[in-house]
């Protein structure tokens, strides 16, 4: 069952931070990637490559753990969310994901070359939300 996110949860996604993906290989054990992403509603989404290890394990097991950290320089202390769900996979053969991340994270810079990869677009939708501090839900 999806959760909406908070306003507190939207405006650290739409802040500056940084995300930590964490998938589960296929003996179980945990593997973690730093990672871009933005919102979109009330999913999460960011751009990776078929073939990845994080790839492979999130088609097996579409259940993940996204950590956000509030890298604000304005926010005391640690601010963070976790969010658990489950992600859809797509195609993105234009790269266009790619080009968003590249746009907000690295100001616009173009990519390195990729003439090989193929990209995929992963949309995260929240099962559970944890907030740190914890707010009250608006």
């Amino acid at each position: 069952m999806s959760v909406t996110l908070n306003k507190a949860a939207r405006g650290l996604l739409d802040g500056p931070h940084l995300s930590v993906l964490a998938t589960a290989n296929a003996d179980g054990r945990p593997q973690s990637s730093v990672i871009f992403v933005k919102r979109d509603g009330d999913q999460v989404v960011f751009s990776t490559i078929k073939g990845r290890l994080k790839t492979r394990n999130m088609t097996r097991d579409p259940r993940v753990s996204l950590l956000v950290h509030s890298t604000a320089e304005d926010e005391p202390g640690s601010f963070y969310v976790e969010i658990r769900g489950r992600v859809e996979i797509t195609e993105d053969p234009e790269k266009t994901m790619l080009h968003e991340m590249y746009d907000r994270y690295m100001g616009g810079a173009t990519p390195p070359p990729e003439p090989e990869a193929e990209r995929l677009i992963v949309r995260i939708t929240p099962e559970k939300v944890y907030l740190w501090p914890p707010v009250a839900d608006d």
